[in-house]
């Protein structure tokens, strides 16, 4: 049977989360808040037992994971892991970017939830097929991470998001594990 272990990291706080902006498939900068979160992650987890480091190719994740694992380390780059496209409110104050309202349905000139979960339900299979008993390590962002909720855990996207760690005080933790099957 193909199992992969996954630990999921999300990138630092931008400069958009500080000032409440859903930044969608905008590139994004990190904050220094976020150059410090990503740089002292070093010292909260271990990150020398990965067989392989994926990120999002959206810029905010790929500072964060060279800040995080090395400006000399190979980082695989891939677009299915990037945030959920929220299409015209890319950018826009989060008030407006409801998640709960854009399970099914997609955000305007965007993507829905269960888009998301198709592209990474899609990485899921390569991962199966490409690093099967591996360790692998993931730095992206939100809506993929719910994603790894509802396909590794099994919860519905209302739950998935019922749980967000976001919603709960904001319990940041250096990484999730989930395991594919």
């Amino acid at each position: 049977m193909k199992s992969v272990k996954i630990t999921y990291f999300v990138h630092g706080t931008t400069t958009d989360n500080l000032s409440r902006r859903s930044t969608g498939w905008l590139p994004g900068e990190l904050s220094e808040l976020g150059i410090k979160q990503s740089e002292e992650l070093k010292n909260l987890a271990n990150l020398d037992n990965f067989d392989a480091i994926f990120c999002s190719d959206l810029k905010r994740a790929i500072d964060s994971a060279y800040l995080n694992f090395g400006k000399n380390t190979q980082i695989i780059q891939d677009e299915r892991l990037r945030e959920c496209n929220y299409g015209d409110l890319n950018g826009m104050s989060s008030d407006q970017v409801i998640d709960e309202d854009h399970v099914s349905r997609p955000f305007p000139n965007g993507e829905s939830l269960l888009d998301v979960e198709k592209r990474i339900r899609s990485f899921c299979g390569f991962l199966l097929d490409n690093y099967n008993e591996k360790h692998i390590a993931i730095v992206a962002h939100k809506a993929p991470q719910l994603a790894f909720e509802v396909i590794t855990q099994g919860k519905s996207w209302e739950q998935a998001l019922s749980d967000d760690w976001r919603k709960r005080g904001g319990v940041w933790q250096p990484g999730w594990n989930y395991e594919l099957k």
